[in-house]
């Protein structure tokens, strides 16, 4: 034991003496000289030299100043922010029957220049610079997509095929009706509310999607928090707005690959690659993936590294591939998920790894992106306002009014086809997404693009109430109403 401290001690001096012994030497070499360029270079990020008459501790505060400054000090700033921002508004949102996912839009609202930055203009541009918005952009993209690709596994093909009458006639009215509401409105919208430059097509197409969108994670929280997930009002909801989705998705695809097109020959092409590559994955790589994974780690409980490295692999390639083709990653997200095998329960597996990581830590940084476009003062006189009611009140009479109509058509009571038609009026991140779309486009004007977010915000907080009010109570799955 004495002879362990005894070299340890040894050790320790001779390094200790080698080290004092470099310092000292080495201070006696020539300073390097600099070259202009390095001298400029050094002058633009040099940090504040303290004056001679400072004191220690504001030397100190200057340099974690500078340090705080940093993009990536300014990044974790940022993080921080809007995750505790989110949790605790979500927090708050829930104690009045709202999901958290309401409470993490209206916090996202609320971290704009909407609030924060008008309360404390100051700190808001110390948290949020406009140079750091390009990073924060990034990562809240890279979000959405993996929340597509769960949102894609959520599709359940075999309970949509059960229900296929009752759930395409239902979702599909649910999108025809406000899809026309959303374009009569965009012409007597269009010159005052349009981007400049952007095309009337562009711009009603974009109005009529957006009035067509359902939530369907959010309308699935909904349902499974007042137990309704196995009610044939459920399981109907459920099913409709899987079709929706997948409907309104395809739709938004040819859209955006028909905007972005720069010619009528241009506009084809995108959309034959679009074709193309939604054939490759359904008939091609979707029957290959069981295979390529393999049958036992299909079933195994903790699907090894190996496996997780596959399916990432797919969805940022499908994600790119789409990107490219000009259709926008989210959608090659959304497809990589539908198509993923459902053997052994394989997609809730992913969905729990994928799921928690992005609407907890980068979901909520899409939600602030978009409250920093949110820019409630522009509704700044009493026409605005008035203007932002309507479009709630077409938007919902679109959505609810359509669903319900089609739904009483296929012979569901009155008070079933309210409650769907409320439930196909929730809108939530789906809604967010697309409009972030049309202005990243150039086609929403700001003004219009708050109007838009604050039907998004309404439509999503009334459903729960719309619900209680056409009674939530409905007949257990196995007994269906007679058709009429």
């Amino acid at each position: 034991m004495k002879s362990n401290v005894s070299f340890y001690l040894f050790t320790l001096l001779i390094v200790g003496v080698g080290i004092f012994a470099v310092l000292h030497f080495g201070a006696t070499l020539p300073v390097p000289v600099r070259s202009g360029m390095e001298t400029m270079k050094e002058s633009i990020v040099a940090k504040p030299a303290a004056s001679p008459g400072s004191s220690a501790l504001s030397s100190v505060v200057d340099g974690l100043f500078v340090n705080a400054n940093e993009p990536l000090s300014r990044l974790l700033i940022q993080l921080l922010v809007v995750i505790l921002a989110a949790r605790l508004t979500g927090v708050v949102f829930t104690r009045f029957g709202q999901p958290v996912v309401v409470g993490e839009m209206a916090a996202g609202i609320l971290l704009g220049p909407s609030l924060f930055g008008w309360l404390s203009p100051d700190v808001f541009q110390f948290v949020f610079p406009a140079a750091s918005l390009g990073t924060l952009k990034l990562l809240s993209q890279i979000g959405v997509c993996l929340f597509l690709f769960s949102v894609g596994m959520e599709v359940d093909a075999g309970h949509v095929r059960k229900k296929a009458h009752t759930a395409v006639m239902v979702s599909h009215a649910s999108m025809v009706i406000p899809f026309f509401l959303g374009v009569l409105l965009a012409y007597s919208l269009y010159t005052a509310l349009a981007q400049p430059g952007t095309t009337f097509s562009a711009f009603a197409l974009f109005m009529g999607i957006s009035m067509s969108v359902t939530a369907f994670p959010v309308l699935a929280r909904i349902l499974q928090e007042r137990q309704l997930t196995k009610t044939f009002l459920g399981s109907t909801a459920l099913t409709c707005a899987a079709v929706d989705d997948v409907t309104a998705w395809s739709v938004l695809a040819f859209i955006v690959a028909i905007v972005r097109a720069t010619s009528m020959v241009s506009s084809i092409v995108n959309l034959v690659l679009v074709v193309a590559f939604i054939s490759f994955m359904v008939l091609v790589l979707r029957p290959a993936l069981p295979r390529l994974i393999g049958g036992r780690n299909l079933e195994c409980e903790d699907p090894p590294k190996s496996v997780l490295a596959v399916v990432l692999c797919v969805v940022v390639a499908s994600a790119l591939i789409t990107e490219i083709i000009g259709i926008h990653a989210l959608f090659g997200a959304f497809l990589a998920g539908a198509i993923m095998p459902e053997v052994g329960g394989f997609r809730k597996k992913l969905a729990v790894r994928v799921e928690n990581f992005s609407s907890v830590f980068l979901l909520p940084l899409f939600f602030v992106f978009v409250g920093l476009r949110t820019q409630i003062n522009l509704l700044n006189d009493w026409q605005g306002w008035l203007l932002c009611l309507g479009i709630i009140a077409v938007a919902t009479l679109g959505k609810l009014g359509g669903s319900a109509i089609a739904a009483r058509w296929s012979g569901m009571s009155w008070s079933q086809s309210l409650q769907l038609g409320a439930l196909m009026n929730t809108r939530g991140l789906m809604e967010l997404i697309v409009l972030n779309m049309g202005y990243d486009l150039g086609i929403l004007s700001p003004r219009i693009f708050t109007m838009m977010v604050i039907m998004a915000l309404v439509t999503t907080m009334i459903t729960g109430p719309l619900l209680t009010l056409f009674g939530s109570k409905a007949p257990v799955l196995g007994h269906e109403p007679v058709p009429a």
